[in-house]
């Protein structure tokens, strides 16, 4: 008989295999380096240390010794935070990427997501293991830890909802007044006595009361315990169809048309389960510089109707537009669309200078803002990395109630974003200030930002803008915290108070102590 030679971590009987983390990181650690900054780099953190973190017992000895240590502490899991919120100088910051579980928990009929879990492992492990899905978004390297707790949405959104109505538990390492970390569980159930803490993981953002360390998410109502009928099924193909025109012949004229167009569809198409909710569909513009303004939209090709939908939504935005458009359509299986890297990062390795505005629209934009649009779409010079993008919402988001989660915008039909994208840093305050100024005339009827009305609902947490928070860009009156969060703000004052009443966790956005 031929001896078979066992591998080293084999012959070695009863020794266990060692395991990531934690693993500290301080400044003369050769990796040091690669760790200070997430995927914007126009934010660099000189950090006490990074600590890699890999349980929920690990985040809670290291959130307790960073307090011990008077050191603040801020944290990241897929490093997408556009204002840099864990990339400050000074403290502690917890790298909670290597949390990756995905996996079906029976005791609470639900899956369970660690933070870490980028979207495009968590569709990818959904899939293969069960055959359903998350309306969550399109980046696939976009951590869950901070996607959830922002209100998170995505492709399915307008068919299915926002992420956070699946979110039924979260697992959130807190401190209490007397320094102690601990980890608590709060579910959506209105008798747990954490379940505002729960709440408030529907929609406040990142970086306000704890670390989250995991979700557990389920279909709202499911009763089931097959783990397959727990989620929506996941798509079969997905079916994708992009109209474009050529910027050089567009007109002022024809812009308007084609806003107003996108604007009336949405407004007669975004009803919770009706046809036109069945699809996402967009606009796009980059500055004129980049060629073309596009239209696009998307659907599951299982959906009954949903090719009908897309090509209602293309005649009507296509109307009065004597322009012939370039097209294009194709098919894909599910998981190529969702979890492979074609849509990806923003920018490339080098071009990582990230600056978002965004707002929420209620009813598509006058026709003064749309002027303002084209004024900043076409301003002469060949450096204007600037995107303007209408992203189709509402549907079966708006069948929820302001209240009932963290997520006030509950009849809202379009997110709007104004996005800069650079790599120079000595480009830094020029491209910054012609994004403020775009986003401030577009909104000059209102002091420059969105303020809540018939038109327009304020803006995303999960696209945070500290321009908000600035009395000289923000010239309404109104504050920013009212601007994300509307009627919330309040209770999630008293969620910061119960559970994170030192202020451990804070930014530029965290939710304040109420002065009381």
């Amino acid at each position: 008989m031929t001896e078979v030679e066992l591998p080293p971590t084999e012959q070695a009987a009863g020794q266990a295999l060692a395991k990531l983390g934690p693993s500290v990181i301080t400044a003369d650690d050769p990796r040091y380096e690669s760790l200070r900054r997430g995927s914007n780099h126009r934010f660099v953190g000189n950090l006490d240390y990074v600590a890699v973190v890999t349980t929920t017992e690990q985040v809670v000895d290291a959130v307790g010794r960073a307090v011990a240590d008077g050191k603040r502490v801020t944290v990241r899991s897929g490093g997408h935070g556009f204002e840099g919120a864990a990339s400050r100088d000074g403290g502690a910051l917890l790298d909670m990427s290597e949390m990756t579980q995905v996996a079906f928990d029976p005791q609470r009929r639900a899956f369970v997501i660690e933070a870490g879990a980028t979207l495009g492992h968590v569709y990818r492990t959904l899939f293969k293991g069960w055959n359903v899905t998350l309306p969550a978004g399109e980046c696939t390297e976009v951590g869950v830890g901070g996607h959830f707790v922002g209100g998170g949405f995505g492709p399915l959104s307008r068919r299915l909802g926002s992420v956070v109505d699946y979110v039924c538990a979260v697992e959130v390492v807190v401190v209490d007044e007397d320094g102690t970390a601990r980890a608590v569980v709060a579910s959506s159930d209105p008798e747990d006595p954490h379940h505002d803490l729960w709440w408030a993981h529907t929609g406040a953002g990142g970086g306000n009361f704890g670390v989250v360390t995991r979700y557990w998410v389920r279909t709202p109502g499911a009763t089931s315990s097959d783990p397959a009928a727990l989620l929506p099924k996941a798509p079969g193909e997905w079916h994708t169809k992009i109209l474009a025109w050529p910027w050089d012949a567009v007109s002022e004229k024809d812009f308007t048309r084609i806003l107003n167009n996108v604007g009336g569809w949405f407004e007669k198409n975004s009803a919770p389960g009706s046809a036109g909710a069945q699809i996402m569909a967009f606009f796009y513009a980059s500055h004129r510089t980049g060629g073309i303004l596009s239209i696009g939209a998307m659907v599951d090709d299982d959906v009954e109707g949903g090719q009908e939908v897309i090509d209602d939504y293309f005649a009507a935005v296509s109307d009065g537009i004597g322009i012939e458009p370039f097209r294009n359509e194709n098919l894909k299986p599910w998981l190529f669309f969702s979890a492979y890297p074609n849509w990806g990062d923003l920018g490339t390795p080098d071009v990582r200078r990230i600056k978002i505005k965004a707002a929420y629209l209620r009813k598509g934009y006058k026709d003064e803002q749309i002027g303002e649009v084209w004024k900043h779409l076409t301003t002469e010079g060949d450096n204007n990395p600037y995107h303007f993008i209408l992203i189709g919402y509402g549907g079966q988001v708006n069948s929820v109630a302001p209240e009932a989660t963290a997520i006030a915008q509950r009849d809202s039909i379009l997110k709007a974003a104004f996005m800069g994208v650079w790599g120079n840093e000595a480009e830094d305050e020029t491209h910054i200030g012609k994004l403020r100024a775009f986003y401030r005339d577009v909104y000059a009827e209102t002091g420059g930002v969105p303020v809540p009305n018939d038109v327009n609902d304020g803006s995303y947490i999960n696209y945070p803008d500290a321009d908000l928070a600035d009395p000289e860009l923000n010239t309404s009156g109104v504050p920013w915290y009212t601007l994300y969060y509307k009627d919330n703000y309040p209770r999630l004052q008293a969620v910061k108070k119960a559970y994170d009443p030192r202020d451990e966790f804070h930014h530029d956005l965290s939710i304040r102590l109420p002065e009381d």
